[in-house]
């Protein structure tokens, strides 16, 4: 495997090994919190970098044309993925000698390094580290179960004091409105 993987590098050279793919969300609630690499990037993706999806798949980034944004978090992740990508691409002219517009410069030819990883541009992993501090009287005063139990029944009945709201509202016009 290793020997084949060489060998794609230096049939590749200088191109990156894989092609750049978007940072999606594990679709369950046991994956949802971690970010990890997708398939490839949408079309309303592609639109907002300046970049045609034919185009796309010349230099590099994989296109998924089924893939929908559900966030705009997510798109702008991605959208800044993809400018930033651009920004470090380096295009080689197709023919020596005959530069066309939007190749690279000769001295970014000359200083560039094949990225062999399988993440062409890493995913950001969050620092989950927090800092130890003392605690103060305030927090010792604070009763931390008691408010996130209260959030969370407050979260949870929302909808159904809404409800009751509301027909206590309508309940009280119609009264008034017989009178």
């Amino acid at each position: 495997r290793r020997s084949a993987r060489d060998a794609k590098a230096a049939r590749l050279a200088p191109r990156p090994v894989n092609l750049l793919r978007p940072i999606v969300r594990g679709q369950t609630n046991k994956y949802n919190s971690k970010a990890r690499l997708g398939r490839g990037f949408t079309l309303d993706e592609l639109r907002a970098a300046g970049v045609s999806p034919k185009q796309a798949r010349s230099i590099g980034i994989a296109v998924d044309h089924r893939r929908n944004n559900r966030s705009n978090e997510g798109f702008q992740v991605n959208v800044n993925r993809l400018k930033l990508y651009k920004s470090k691409l380096v295009v080689f002219p197709r023919k020596n000698g005959r530069v066309r517009a939007g190749d690279s410069s000769g001295d970014a030819l000359v200083a560039v390094e094949q990225v062999t990883d399988k993440a062409v541009l890493a995913v950001p992993r969050p620092s989950r580290r927090v800092r130890p501090r003392k605690i103060t009287a305030e927090d010792r005063e604070r009763e931390v179960v008691t408010q996130l139990r209260h959030t969370h029944t407050v979260s949870k009945m929302w909808g159904i004091r809404e409800k009751l709201a509301k027909e206590k509202r309508e309940a009280l016009k119609a009264k008034s409105g017989k009178k």
